[in-house]
């Protein structure tokens, strides 16, 4: 055999052994593309918990892992985790202070119980946000108390205390009712009482929500990678040059898209070593429910990490093929992302905002809080963002080769944690708020 017809032959041999290989399965931005424009589209109405638009993004998300193949999570019979919800507004209220009766755009309140009825005897606890106190600190402070508060605040916040006025004076949502937890806020020049009277009737409905969930079984049951993000968002806002629809695409159809399009990845590989389960968690904006939910039906400790993902449609300030993790110090979980993308022109970083409690504000905070290494991925610059929950927030506004690019740095990075080569160190419980 002369040499050219052997090397003629071994090119034919490598040629036959290449086409027999597994190709990596591509994630392509025609199909990020289309996923991110339907869950960001006006038809989701801007995907609010309890309204039809929510609805129809999850019907959406249900065929999405259908397609996929995704197994159901055990004990559902299909990918809906529903849980049942409870909604409490404000039916009647009378408040007075020394006799002074409060008018209703002084005052607002978060409930947990059907009726409270307060006054100077009542033992109640009182906190006192005065001219040089800050409300956003406080209320983050008190909003999952156990206690029942009045908080008087000074008349100097009387601009920000009608923006949260705003926000908070549509129904409560609670997974159950109590006796404790209420919260009643009065803008006042009279922060020192001597008497008062709280008088609140609440309305009480309930309502049904869902998270969507699917699975890959990996040869490890007991040990979990699991992969996030919220498909919620704030609904309809008042009108802005016409337009009244929050869409949500960055925040977070773009984290709900990236989940879709891992499951798609990883379904198309050979079996994982660690199951892998994908979630879009539902009522993230009004509280973290779907989160909650899922966490109390989970056991923690066999989750051996949570890619949380949030607002990736946009490029950091620090290049567009960055990302930043929340909790970067609280667990090695953003460490390992960093060893497995080293060499790679995508690189990832502690996040650069820790002023804006990033760590607090997404799903991650619910598993973190159990010990889970639970941290959310982002490129936002949220800081300076112009669109973060403004009807502004469209498909067009993003860039969507940097999200593409994103998801596929996220897929290569979880690659050392979902094979069982890494493991995260667990957070400490007592290092979350």
């Amino acid at each position: 055999m002369n040499r050219s017809i052997a090397a003629v032959l071994l090119v034919t041999i490598l040629v036959s052994i290449a086409a027999c290989q597994p190709k990596e399965p591509e994630i392509e931005i025609e199909e990020v593309k289309r996923i991110i424009s339907f869950l960001s589209s006006d038809e989701m109405e801007g995907r609010r918990a309890f309204t039809p638009g929510i609805e129809k993004a999850s019907i959406f998300l249900q065929g999405e892992f259908e397609k996929i193949g995704l197994e159901t999570l055990d004990g559902l019979n299909d990918y809906e985790q529903s849980f049942k919800m409870f909604s409490l507004g404000i039916a009647t209220a009378e408040l007075t202070i020394n006799g002074n009766a409060i008018e209703e755009e002084n005052y607002f309140a978060v409930l947990n119980s059907k009726e409270i009825e307060w006054d100077q005897n009542s033992g109640l606890r009182i906190e006192v946000i005065g001219s040089d106190g800050n409300i956003r600190d406080t209320y983050g402070e008190l909003r999952n108390t156990e206690d029942n508060i009045l908080v008087l605040v000074d008349k100097a916040h009387e601009q920000l205390f009608g923006r949260y006025k705003d926000f908070l004076s549509g129904p409560s949502y609670k997974m159950e009712l109590k006796d404790s937890g209420n919260l009643v806020f009065i803008l006042t020049g009279e922060i020192n009482p001597g008497e008062y009277n709280i008088s609140i009737k609440g309305n009480l409905s309930e309502l049904s929500l869902s998270n969507i969930v699917g699975k890959i079984s990996g040869k490890r049951s007991d040990e979990i990678v699991l992969f996030s993000a919220h498909y919620d968002h704030i609904g309809i806002r008042p009108p802005v040059e016409g337009d009244s629809i929050a869409n949500g695409a960055n925040d977070d159809a773009s984290g709900t898209t990236a989940v879709v399009s891992l499951a798609k990845y990883f379904s198309q590989m050979e079996q994982p070593e660690r199951t892998l389960i994908f979630v879009a968690f539902t009522a993230e904006e009004i509280g973290g429910y779907g989160s909650r939910y899922f966490s109390q039906g989970t056991d923690p400790d066999k989750i051996v990490a949570m890619f949380n993902i949030e607002m990736i449609g946009k490029g950091a300030t620090e290049g567009s093929n960055t990302a930043w993790i929340t909790g970067f110090e609280k667990s090695d979980f953003g460490k390992i992302l960093q060893r497995a993308v080293d060499g790679a022109t995508y690189k990832f970083y502690a996040d650069p905002y820790p002023d804006q409690n990033l760590f607090y504000r997404s799903d991650n905070a619910t598993l973190a809080r159990l010990g889970v290494p639970a941290h959310s991925i982002s490129t936002t610059p949220i800081d300076v963002d112009p669109d973060y929950h403004q009807v502004s927030d469209e498909v067009e506004t993003l860039d969507i080769v940097h999200m593409t690019n994103t998801i596929k740095a996220i897929a290569k990075a979880a690659a050392t944690i979902v094979s069982g080569q890494e493991t995260p160190s667990r957070v400490d419980p007592a290092d979350v708020n």
